[in-house]
């Protein structure tokens, strides 16, 4: 910040045209939030009108300097560089010019992962989540398979041991996890880490990282009810749309006589299913989050278990504008 005095009582210096067109790019840059000249009316007796302060005239802070610390600024940031006390104030005679900067930061971004049983209610919360918060999505599933489509060159390792029948190994996996969590998109708006990680190794890989998640959200739904929700679900051959007969019955009788179940939503398979959950491993992996950890009731209607995982949410969000408009006190 330049800080300097008036040439006379509640005067002020108007700044040169390229001065101004420099504070505008900055500002068009995110380098600087405001830039805003305010005069004024007290100052130490002993300032001397002609003598700068801080710097010369018509020398600002050069902008390089900012964007080399523009990290650590408080949203408003006024910083006197004279030890002025209030008997000096009243005896002021001579208005000194400040430049205040206040930095572009904005709160970071949310940073969530969630986890549940397949049937959860997950991926409905999920969707849910991206739409209120528009986070990037990254299941690490979707993100495999669409590697592989794409040969890169992840891809082309892992598909590689898909056609064998093996499992990819966590290495080719976490790659893929950390470099999308790495790309612009999930750094400006956020993400949301879907199912993933699933083993200790995992986590200890993406702690390695850097990537620490703010909240981890783990839905709990009774193995019973899983099996009810697998079990009673259909789908419509004509829109592709999955209907529950408990809790999501379809609209019409047409609609209903046209549905059908899918090979693998038998009890049978849904058990089967289940057991193949890494359930020991979530423990573990739970163990290395249980500072973040919130616990949601699965087994409520959707719309109940998403205001509960938003206002989780919207409080989080709150703590972090919070903590970043402290530092401008």
């Amino acid at each position: 910040m330049v800080w300097r005095p008036a040439k006379a009582r509640n005067q002020t210096r108007s700044r040169p045209e390229s001065e101004i067109k420099r504070l505008i790019a900055a500002f068009e840059e995110g380098q600087w939030l405001l830039a805003v000249f305010i005069s004024v009316n007290f100052t130490a007796p002993s300032f001397n009108p002609n003598k700068p302060l801080t710097s010369p005239p018509n020398q600002l802070l050069p902008i390089s300097r900012f964007s080399s610390f523009q990290s650590k600024l408080p949203l408003f940031s006024l910083h006197l560089n004279q030890n002025l006390s209030p008997t000096n104030f009243r005896k002021s005679r001579v208005a000194p010019t400040f430049l205040v900067v206040a930095s572009g930061e904005k709160a970071e971004p949310l940073r969530v992962m969630i986890s549940g049983a397949p049937a959860s209610g997950k991926g409905t919360q999920c969707e849910l989540i991206t739409k209120k918060y528009n986070l990037v999505h990254i299941a690490a599933g979707d993100l495999l398979r669409a590697e592989v489509a794409a040969g890169t060159e992840n891809g082309k390792r892992a598909k590689e041991f898909m056609e064998r029948g093996q499992l990819v190994p966590d290495e080719i996996v976490v790659m893929m996890v950390k470099e999308r969590l790495s790309e612009q998109d999930s750094q400006e708006k956020g993400w949301l880490l879907d199912g993933y990680p699933r083993s200790v190794s995992q986590a200890m890989a993406l702690k390695k990282f850097g990537f620490d998640p703010d909240i981890f959200i783990l839905l709990e739904v009774p193995e019973e009810i899983l099996v009810e929700r697998v079990v009673g679900r259909r789908l419509d051959p004509v829109t592709g749309k999955i209907y529950h007969l408990k809790y999501s019955p379809p609209e019409t009788e047409e609609i209903a006589a046209r549905l059908t179940q899918r090979f693998d939503d038998t009890e049978e398979k849904a058990y089967l299913i289940l057991f193949s959950f890494p359930e020991n491993n979530v423990e573990a992996v739970l163990s290395m989050y249980e500072d973040v950890i919130v616990k949601v009731d699965g087994t409520l209607p959707k719309q109940e278990v998403f205001s509960k995982i938003d206002n989780i949410l919207t409080e989080l969000l709150e703590r972090k504008e919070s903590a970043l408009g402290s530092l401008a006190a």
